[in-house]
């Protein structure tokens, strides 16, 4: 694993323009960063593909546990009116695309490990999946790279047609200043269209219930089929988020409510507890006073790096602000992160219904937030 400095397209702003991605830049410079990528050798990526598939297995295994246990659930962040239906729909397995981005920390060396997992909301879809595709078929035209993103996600939405009511889906998102969730919203929704897919696009703020509580859009047109770029915890703390809970199966959601059991950061103990020692895993607990050496401390629920430490020696090296809360935190492991020359690398690897499917790398410094930088990659021996 080497980073590669790179002279950036001359155009480069209009061509990822012409792929979708709008939000391209911000005051502080580029988010899509050309100036450099990461090659890889094909056994690097083999490690990865197969780190991120035995964690997807590890993640089963705990989602089993943590629906069983009334504790676990509460401990995940799961409001107690929500316990029986996460149980519900964890039984049921309902349709859903199963899909979500690990973040690991790797460097070349050792077994990838895990950071967190983001498998109700993840982003940098769009970028992972068709934009560093498109520079790396210009650039560098003879190598390869981890991504079959773009047809694993079509194929699920294919494969999900029949299941869907009418076959028609609603796509809701909130309407963020710097369009990351529009885009990656409004990418998953084209990629329905061409699965023949009848498409609806509606902001969460324009989303309520009818008087029998079932979600209905601005028109009040009930939604049978929901993809939600809104946090499930965020969803359950709505004026309307009990109240649906009698008519869940009035809506298909897309995705489930069972996503709450691994969207969250103490699933990262609950897997440490259940399987000790695993070369994938780092550490965790939600005791700092069982972590031996430097830790990471996260909010049970954050986003985008948000009110996280890092400890060293005792003292807090970097700290990152937020509107979360840090009364439940989980302890994790710091992991030897190293600067390649602009930053630290942080690893999203892709899963789509259990296979490893797309790698997309982040720069920043200690704490990973959302103004880091996206370096694209490819695979050089």
């Amino acid at each position: 694993m080497r980073r590669m400095t790179l002279q950036p397209r001359p155009d480069w702003q209009a061509r990822v323009e012409e792929h979708g991605l709008v939000w391209h830049t911000d005051p502080d410079g580029p988010y899509w960063d050309e100036s450099a990528c990461y090659a890889f050798t094909l056994a690097q990526i083999e490690e990865i593909e197969a780190a991120t598939e035995e964690v997807q297995r590890l993640y089963r295994a705990a989602g089993e546990r943590i629906a069983q246990d009334e504790r676990l659930l509460s401990l995940c962040g799961v409001p107690s009116s929500y316990h029986q239906a996460v149980r519900d729909a964890w039984q049921a397995q309902p349709p859903a695309l199963d899909y979500g981005r690990f973040d690991f920390g790797y460097h070349g060396a050792g077994p990838p490990k895990l950071f967190e997992y983001n498998c109700d909301t993840p982003t940098a879809m769009l970028e992972t999946a068709i934009v560093q595709w498109f520079w790396k078929e210009e650039v560098f035209p003879q190598a390869d790279q981890l991504n079959s993103l773009h047809e694993r996600l079509l194929e699920r939405w294919t494969a999900l047609k029949d299941r869907i009511p009418d076959q028609r889906v609603w796509f809701t998102h909130v309407n963020d200043d710097v369009h990351e969730d529009a885009i990656t919203t409004t990418y998953m929704r084209e990629l329905a269209m061409q699965a023949g897919l009848e498409t609806h696009a509606v902001l969460i703020d324009q989303i309520g219930i009818d008087a029998r509580g079932r979600i209905v859009d601005q028109d009040d047109a009930l939604i049978g089929a929901l993809f939600k770029l809104y946090p499930w915890e965020w969803l359950a703390a709505e004026e309307f988020g009990e109240a649906i809970l009698p008519h869940m199966s009035s809506t298909l959601w897309i995705e489930p409510v069972w996503k709450m059991l691994w969207s969250n950061k103490a699933v990262l103990a609950v897997l440490w507890e259940m399987f000790p020692g695993h070369p994938n895993l780092l550490p965790a607990s939600f005791d700092a006073h069982a972590m031996q050496g430097d830790y990471v401390s996260k909010p049970v629920h954050s986003r985008e790096g948000a009110n996280i430490e890092v400890v060293r020696k005792g003292q807090v090296l970097a700290r990152s602000e937020g509107g979360y809360s840090r009364n439940r935190l989980v302890f994790q492991e710091l992991y030897p992160l190293r600067d390649f020359g602009r930053g630290v690398p942080v690893l999203g690897s892709w899963i789509v219904d259990g296979v490893a499917a797309g790698l997309g790398i982040r720069e920043d410094g200690l704490i990973t937030g959302n103004r880091a930088r996206f370096v694209p990659h490819i695979i050089q021996e």
